[in-house]
């Protein structure tokens, strides 16, 4: 079956003090959850929607967040994330994300990922880190 436009998927989180600003940014931050979160919940659930439709060796990396956070949550609250396949060009896809609490949208967007050959991936990043350790300056 292949990927195409309109394939959602959902996925919930009940906002624990880890997920929260005041966790990761300090004590001057409120206890409601974070744009980080937020935003890498998004990415899950686009990510999760996809799986089952790529081929063996193939799966996903974000590209690009365009995210508004619209409202806060609280601790204890959960939260409900939805992913909307918009756009499917070849290896890009484009997902609407959105992130409802139990009384209102509090998040919403844009989303590229772009599907990739994982051992091609990971040869690449072994490459780069063989050459990270060359402090050799090339000239142009």
């Amino acid at each position: 079956m292949p990927l195409e436009p309109g394939l959602t998927h959902e996925r919930t989180l009940t906002v624990q003090i880890s997920d929260t600003a005041r966790h990761s940014g300090g004590e001057t931050l409120p206890p409601v959850l974070s744009t980080p979160r937020m935003i890498g919940q998004m990415e899950q659930t686009a990510h999760r929607a996809v799986l089952p439709f790529l081929a063996e060796g193939q799966t996903t990396v974000g590209t690009l967040v365009n995210i508004k956070h619209l409202a806060a949550t609280p601790v204890g609250m959960t939260v409900r994330f939805r992913a909307e396949l918009l756009e499917v060009d070849r290896r890009r896809l484009v997902f609407k994300v959105e992130a409802w609490d139990e009384v209102e949208l509090v998040g919403e967007g844009l989303h590229e990922r772009f599907i990739i050959d994982e051992a091609r991936f990971i040869a690449k990043l072994e490459e780069k880190l063989k050459g990270a350790g060359n402090t050799e300056k090339k000239e142009d």
